[in-house]
């Protein structure tokens, strides 16, 4: 007979774990879906009537803590907060920051902001930009409450004056750091409605990298991405450990993020100086092929040590140096979000070979491919 699992959470975080949980169907798992936006004693009262053999939920204040007083065997699939005898799984939000902060400090900005919801990964993610910035003095933090009650893809709010203000005392061009895509989307809009040009003035990074929101934006939103597919499967061996009553972890489990998503709001191609953005923009499109810097100033009619003046001044490395960066950001994601053998990853990043792929990947990372998969796999 297939054990009942009761999943308790919103759609969004459903659509975001639903391919990495149909697996688990096959080994006679039966999964009740439930909203979490019901009323909690509803909420309370319907599981106890459906009486499932584990739980599976997101963290909202309030209604996670009154979950788990019904005893059950419980997956937490977005908190870092540990509970005695659950399972707690959560992205890395500190890097989720670093993640956007190096992105920006790799595109040359050197004016930077974070747009906050006074959450406690908002929190997270905050700290870990500052972190990564390493001292940065034009830094600067807004904490918007303007629809601390609408769902999560909700955005109908109106700028404030405060949010106003603070966008235009900062210095341009700036790269503004939105907590997660919902956010970043208001940001975006409130620029517009500003005069304030997307990415031109303001570049925006959200995070989370959902689709439904990124793409239906405009600008279309640049975002730090999730392996939600990697979560899910957490998830799913997590509940079959605790089905096995094993012992659950004592602390709880993070996985990193896997790189920034350049689309329109934020990519190097907002420079001012026309030679780098013709650069940037061919390094970019030419990741896979085996490009030299010779071979990019030949076909560009460019000035080799002109360019690579231009580009110690605007971003502190070699042009080599960025294609290396932007090859490795690349083979992050797809050693994170897919099951590629790595050396595949190293043709599709351009590299000539996987010991290649390896050598630069760890002066970039400091540790090899391998390890960095490793690290998604074991967490």
């Amino acid at each position: 007979m297939a054990e009942q699992v009761a999943i308790v959470m919103t759609e969004v975080f459903l659509r975001r774990l639903t391919p990495s949980l149909i697996p688990f169907v096959r080994r006679q798992h039966d999964f009740r879906i439930v909203s979490i936006h019901r009323p909690i004693e509803e909420l309370r009262a319907l599981l106890t009537e459906l009486n499932p053999s584990a739980l599976i939920t997101e963290w909202l204040p309030e209604v996670t803590e009154a979950l788990l007083e019904l005893g059950l065997p419980t997956v937490i699939a977005d908190t870092d907060i540990q509970y005695p005898g659950v399972t707690s799984i959560d992205v890395d939000d500190w890097q989720v920051g670093a993640e956007a902060a190096r992105a920006f400090a790799q595109a040359g900005y050197r004016s930077f902001a974070c747009l906050g919801n006074s959450t406690p990964y908002s929190e997270q993610r905050i700290e870990g930009f500052r972190r990564e910035l390493a001292g940065e003095l034009q830094f600067s933090t807004h904490q918007e409450s303007a629809f601390n009650e609408a769902r999560y893809s909700e955005d109908f709010a109106q700028p404030r004056d405060a949010l106003r203000a603070w966008l235009e005392s900062l210095p341009k061009p700036v790269g503004i750091f939105a907590v997660h895509d919902p956010l970043g989307r208001f940001l975006c809009g409130a620029c517009r409605q500003m005069g304030l040009r997307v990415p031109e003035e303001v570049a925006v990074i959200g995070a989370n990298n959902d689709e439904l929101v990124c793409g239906l934006s405009y600008p279309m939103l640049s975002s730090v991405s999730i392996p939600w597919d990697t979560i899910g499967e957490m998830v799913g061996e997590a509940l079959l450990s605790l089905l096995a009553n094993e012992t659950p972890p004592s602390t709880p489990i993070r996985v990193p993020p896997s790189g920034v998503v350049l689309r329109h709001s934020a990519n190097h191609l907002a420079v001012e100086d026309p030679v780098l953005r013709r650069v940037m923009s061919y390094l970019s499109e030419r990741i896979q092929d085996p490009i030299t810097v010779e071979s990019l100033c030949d076909e560009l009619r460019i000035a080799r040590r002109g360019l690579e003046k231009k580009f110690r001044e605007y971003y502190h490395c070699t042009p080599w140096e960025m294609l290396c960066q932007l090859r490795v950001t690349r083979a992050k994601q797809l050693l994170s979000e897919t099951n590629h053998p790595i050396s595949i990853i190293s043709e599709l990043c351009g590299f000539n070979d996987p010991e290649r792929m390896a050598v630069v990947f760890k002066r970039v990372e400091g540790m090899p491919p391998s390890a960095f998969r490793k690290g998604f796999i074991a967490k």
